[in-house]
């Protein structure tokens, strides 16, 4: 090979090494030129239309959430530095309107501590609320706003009585202050006790993992229907976010509740100072074949200590005495907790109530005056 050829050859796969790293290099320029030529909107696919539990769901948010409220509080603190007087933000929450008189029901604790309260309702519009009363062994509280002209509508209300675990549940609220937010889960648990504080315990509440953060607090936990039946008052969660566990107040107690708080400004708790468990009811009920309320414990000194009520106890082979059991609280028949806590919801502590009891397989009445619940 001559060494004109070789140099030819060398010259050759240079030349072409060049073309093709310059064809490299403008070839996403060409290609966009093309494309920039060709591209347009793509068509869309035709969507078909929503499924059956998508519209409802749609139709349930548009018709509640105009009647879902979100609360900013304010706290009153002095400056360590200058002496004076001044408002922070403490922090936010939700609410729901009751009636048509501007009463708005959220947690007590989201007012708790608070020196005013602003409430935004869904439209834009704000008002300065002010507290008629609150209910903290409830975590309830009533505010109310002065609304004019285009009243939000109350909420609907459900039962929670009859609630079922795996029925659907809404919630909808102002996690993180974000507005109108609906989220969706189940029925979880019932008749869930929850310690918020070291000195105050929520017993009886529902259980859901329907997304529930800080901020959902005060607002409502909606059935299928759009039927209010809890108010959202806690989650459970080690760092603080929704975990799929959070906690509402039942609207049966809401309900017994509210209309003592817009009425007096407070809720007093008349109580027997019985134990019983909803559970245990329940089974020792189909077991025994006893329809009633099978006291458990009786507390010290209480209403019931004095009347002579006697509990159940258990005995020294491990075995289970049966004490007395409520059949009617002033002829009002009673087969559960929650019957005996309908019965005394009118009774104030001082009113004397007459039980009728089963003791000993025997029929007897016993005269009990209620005391304040502890």
């Amino acid at each position: 090979m001559s060494r004109w050829s070789f140099a030819a050859r060398l010259f050759a796969v240079a030349a072409t090494a060049l073309l093709l790293m310059m064809a490299w290099q403008t070839f996403p320029l060409i290609q966009a030129e093309l494309l920039g030529m060709r591209a347009k909107p793509r068509e869309i696919t035709p969507r078909g239309d929503l499924a059956a539990d998508e519209k409802s769901t749609i139709a349930l948010f548009e018709s509640r959430s105009g009647s879902v409220v979100f609360i900013t509080t304010v706290q009153q603190s002095v400056n360590p530095w200058t002496g004076n007087s001044q408002q922070e933000r403490s922090g936010t929450g939700s609410g729901f309107v009751w009636d048509d008189l501007g009463h708005v029901v959220t947690n007590y604790h989201v007012i708790e501590g608070a020196t005013e309260a602003l409430v935004s309702l869904t439209d834009g519009r704000s008002f300065r609320a002010a507290l008629v009363g609150a209910s903290p062994e409830n975590d309830l509280a009533v505010l109310v706003i002065g609304v004019g002209v285009d009243r939000p509508k109350p909420l609907p209300l459900g039962t929670s009585a009859d609630l079922k675990v795996g029925q659907k549940v809404f919630a909808i609220g102002n996690p993180f202050g974000l507005s109108s937010t609906l989220t969706t889960g189940i029925v979880s648990a019932l008749n869930r006790n929850l310690q918020v504080t070291q000195d105050r315990t929520l017993n009886g509440l529902i259980q859901t993992d329907a997304a529930i953060n800080p901020g959902n607090s005060g607002g409502p936990l909606l059935d299928s229907a759009g039927r209010l039946i809890g108010v959202n008052t806690a989650i459970y969660s080690p760092s603080g976010a929704s975990a799929g566990i959070g906690f509402a107040v039942p609207v049966d107690r809401v309900n017994r509740v509210v209309p003592r708080l817009i009425v007096s400004g407070r809720y007093v708790t008349p109580s027997l100072g019985i134990r019983t468990d909803p559970k245990a009811n329940e089974a020792l009920s189909a077991r025994l074949g006893l329809s009633g309320v099978f006291v458990l414990d009786v507390e010290q000194d209480s209403a019931a200590e004095k009347a002579g009520l006697v509990p159940a106890r258990l005995t020294r082979d491990g075995g289970f005495a049966l004490g007395d059991v409520v059949l009617a609280v002033d002829g009002q028949a009673v087969e559960s907790p929650e019957d005996m806590t309908r019965a005394l919801e009118n009774k104030s502590p001082g009113d004397r109530v007459v039980l009728r009891v089963l003791r000993g397989g025997k029929t007897v009445e016993v005269r009990v005056t209620l005391d304040v619940a502890r």
